[in-house]
């Protein structure tokens, strides 16, 4: 089994998308994760995106999801360091590279920004590794 840390743009195309996840691959994120994407999903219909009826599908989509939320002790002063060590204004991006670290094979995100602070601190890996078996 795989362990991928997802963050909400990649956990709301997944559930639009209807991408099957491999059942021996785990999905792990920090405990906000569907609050970020329930925020995203308002944002989408706020602005014209997304009809409010196939956001609440995503909503129910998301819900349905199998995922390992953490944010223990350790999860949050992992996220705390990083966030000090590259100088950042916010443990925001922080959570997910510390819940990587800590608990997981490598991230996965479509969020550029994410991608680029995570270069060189986490592994990262494709979308497509969720629906691929690996050993």
């Amino acid at each position: 089994m795989s362990r991928y840390v997802i963050d909400a743009p990649t956990l709301l195309r997944l559930v639009a998308e209807g991408a099957p996840v491999d059942p021996r691959h785990q999905i792990v994120a920090p405990n906000g994760i569907r609050s970020e994407a329930l925020r995203l999903l308002l944002t989408a219909v706020r602005q014209g995106e997304l009809s409010e009826e196939v956001a609440l599908q995503h909503h129910d989509r998301i819900t349905k999801l199998k995922i390992r939320l953490l944010g223990d002790r350790m999860s949050r002063k992992t996220a705390w360091k990083i966030a000090r060590e590259q100088d950042w204004d916010t443990t925001y991006y922080a959570e997910y590279l510390a819940v990587t670290r800590l608990q997981a094979d490598a991230l996965i995100t479509i969020d550029a920004a994410l991608a680029a602070k995570a270069n060189g601190l986490v592994p990262l890996a494709g979308i497509e590794a969720l629906t691929a078996a690996h050993n």
